[in-house]
C-alpha cells in the first residue's frame, strides 16, 4: 500500500505510524555510531511518502499544511533524526510547487523525478563565514556566467540529507554583480561532492555534512531565482522544525509516563506514577504539549485557509509558534528526565538523546532573538496605530 492511493488524513496518518514505528530501534543504533540511516528513506520511498507534497496538478496529492506537520510529527516520534532530514524535502517541495517560484519545466522535471523515483531536495545555504543564511550575509560560494551556462564554486556547511540528496538548492553570490542567485544543482554533476563533516552531539543521524562544489557546470536555466539574502517572505513550510521537536517532546513524555506506571520501589506500595508529585510532573508536561498543538495546527489551519496577502501577514505568528513550541519541547523533556530520574542519563535511555535532539531547535530558523524583534515590532506598531 502506498500513501499515494490512500484518499483520507486519516488513512495517510495510520500507515505512515506503521512505517515508522521501525524507525525508533534504529534510532539508537545510528545516534551511537553517526550514522545515516538509509534504510529509514527506503522505508519512506516505498509508501510514496516523498511525493505527498507535490502539488495535485503536477502529479502529486498536495497535502496541506496541516497534514505535513502531523506527518512530521509522527515521523519524529519515532526518529527525530528522521524527521527533521525529510522534512527540508517536504517542505520545499510543497512550497515551490504552489508558489511557481521556478520555471514551470524545471518545475515538472524535478516533480517527475520525485514520483517515479522518490527524489530529494534541500537547500543549502549556510557558509562557515555568514552563519545563518537568515541574519543576510553574503555567500561566498560564488557562480560565473559562461557562455553555455554557469560554472559555481564554494562550500556549504551543515546541509542535511546530504548523503541522500538528489537536488540541491544552492546559493551563491553572482560574479561581477551585487546579486545572489538561487541555483539547482543536481547531486550526479561531476564537482559535487560531499565531506563528510557532522560531528554535532545532537541531531546525529541528519547528514548535515559540508558540500563541496568544484567548478560545476550548470546549464542556462539553473539559475532558478534571485534571492535577497536576510529578506524573505513568510514560509509556512518552515513549521516543518517545530512539529519535529513536537513529536520529540511526545517521545519523551510517553517515555516518562511509561516508566513512572511501571517502577514500583520497595519504599511505597503501587507506582511512582501515584505520587502526588511525579503527577504533578506529568500534568505539567501534559500542559506543555497541549499548548504546543494548539499553537502549531491552529496557525497551520490559518496558513491553509488564508489567500497570498494574508500569508505574508502572518511572519510573527510563524516565528512564535516555532519559538514557542521548540522551548516548550526543551521543556517536557526536562519534566520526563526529572520523573525518570538518573536513569535518564543511561546511554541505554532514549531520554538523553531526546535531550540532545531538542536543543538542536534552537538553532533552527528562525532565530529566537528575531522572533521576539519581529514580535516587539508589531506590538509596537498595533499599540500606536489604535
Amino acid at each position: 500500500m502506498k500513501l499515494t492511493d490512500l484518499k483520507t488524513t486519516e488513512e495517510r496518518l495510520a500507515l505512515l505510524n506503521e512505517t515508522a514505528k521501525k524507525f525508533a530501534d534504529r534510532a539508537r543504533e545510528h545516534d551511537e555510531n553517526n550514522t545515516f540511516p538509509f534504510e529509514n528513506f527506503e522505508d519512506l520511498r516505498k509508501i510514496n511518502y516523498p511525493a505527498l507534497a507535490v502539488p495535485a496538478e503536477y502529479g502529486g496529492v498536495g497535502i496541506s499544511l496541516y497534514e505535513m506537520l502531523k506527518s512530521q510529527e509522527t515521523i519524529a516520534q519515532y526518529d527525530g533524526s528522521t524527521a527533521l532530514s525529510i522534512g527540508w524535502h517536504m517542505g520545499l517541495t510543497k512550497s515551490v510547487g504552489e508558489s511557481k517560484a521556478w520555471k514551470e519545466e524545471t518545475y515538472q522535471a524535478f516533480a517527475k523525478d520525485v514520483l517515479e523515483k522518490g527524489s530529494l531536495i534541500n537547500n543549502a545555504a549556510t557558509e562557515p563565514a555568514t552563519g545563518s543564511p537568515t541574519r543576510g550575509g553574503r555567500p561566498e560560494t560564488v557562480a560565473k556566467e559562461t557562455e553555455d551556462g554557469w560554472v559555481i564554486t564554494g562550500r556549504k556547511t551543515f546541509t542535511t540529507l546530504a548523503p541522500i540528496l538528489d537536488y540541491i538548492g544552492v546559493s551563491a553570490s553572482i560574479d561581477g554583480t551585487d546579486k545572489v542567485g538561487s541555483f539547482l544543482v543536481k547531486r550526479e554533476l561531476d564537482g559535487v561532492s560531499v565531506e563528510e563533516t557532522w560531528d554535532s552531539i545532537a541531531m546525529r543521524a541528519t547528514g548535515s555534512h559540508d558540500l563541496v562544489l568544484e567548478n560545476v557546470k550548470l546549464e542556462k536555466d539553473a539559475l532558478l531565482h534571485e534571492l535577497t539574502p536576510g529578506n524573505k517572505d513568510a514560509q509556512g513550510w518552515l513549521l516543518h522544525i517545530p512539529a519535529t521537536y513536537l513529536g520529540i517532546a511526545k517521545a519523551a513524555q510517553r517515555e516518562a509516563i511509561n516508566f513512572a506506571t511501571t517502577y514500583s520501589p520497595n519504599s511505597i506500595k503501587g507506582t511512582i506514577s501515584e505520587i502526588p508529585s511525579v503527577k504533578q510532573r506529568i500534568g505539567e508536561m501534559e500542559l506543555r504539549i497541549f499548548e504546543s498543538s494548539n499553537i502549531l495546527y491552529s496557525v497551520a489551519r490559518k496558513w491553509d485557509e488564508s489567500d497570498k496577502e494574508t500569508r505574508q501577514t502572518m511572519k510573527a505568528e510563524l516565528g512564535a509558534a516555532k519559538l514557542s513550541v521548540v522551548n516548550k519541547a526543551l521543556e517536557t523533556v526536562d519534566i520526563a528526565m526529572r520523573i525518570v530520574g538518573a536513569r535518564s542519563l543511561s546511554a541505554k535511555s532514549p531520554l538523553q538523546r531526546y535531550y540532545r535532539d531538542i536543543r538542536a531547535g534552537l538553532h533552527n530558523p528562525p532565530m529566537d532573538d528575531m522572533t521576539i524583534q519581529l514580535l516587539a515590532n508589531e506590538s509596537i506598531k498595533n499599540v500606536t496605530s489604535d
